[in-house]
């Protein structure tokens, strides 16, 4: 059992960096976008490893829900449905290598220097306790944010509407 879960981890590791490596290289937006699905769901994945289930929840119901989706129809909308064939530039990966090469390095010295604790126990689910403390002690916060999102939306739509007022005219 326990190869068995060490196979299905690696799989979702390679799944995850594979794809965002072709989200990164490929010369097709499109395949881009839909590579980055399989990001998402590589790291909701590795969120449920590490029993993170309202974050793996999450990360499939706003980015893979919302924002990729977003992205492929905006992609679909920009450019004509005949020309799918739009590239994508990409420019500058010589001065793009040299902070990738920088970041993996100190990655790289992070894993290797931590002495990493190794916890096989299953947790218990984190849903029901943060549903609690959303709805108890963050309520405020929580509202507050949900009335600012609220905002931050009627005046995309105003500003939505006064400028196609002005292109009218």
């Amino acid at each position: 059992m326990d190869i068995l879960n060490n196979i299905v981890f690696w799989f979702i590791v390679a799944l995850t960096i594979g794809s965002a490596i072709v989200v990164v290289f490929h010369k097709r937006i499109i395949y881009s976008a839909f590579a980055l699905l399989f990001t998402f769901i590589g790291v909701a994945a590795l969120y449920l490893y590490l029993t993170a289930d309202f974050l793996a929840a999450s990360q499939l119901l706003i980015y893979v829900g919302g924002i990729l989706t977003l992205i492929i129809f905006g992609v679909f909308m920009t450019s004509k449905i005949q020309a799918l064939d739009m590239s994508q530039q990409t420019h500058q990966r010589i001065a793009a290598l040299i902070p990738a090469i920088l970041i993996l390095a100190g990655l790289g010295w992070v894993i290797t220097k931590t002495p990493w604790a190794l916890n096989m126990s299953a947790g218990e689910p984190t849903t029901q306790a943060l549903g609690k403390l959303l709805l108890t002690r963050y309520l405020v916060p929580f509202e507050a944010a949900s009335i600012l999102l609220l905002a931050a939306l009627i005046g995309a739509m105003q500003l939505t509407r006064y400028y196609r007022h002005k292109e009218d005219e």
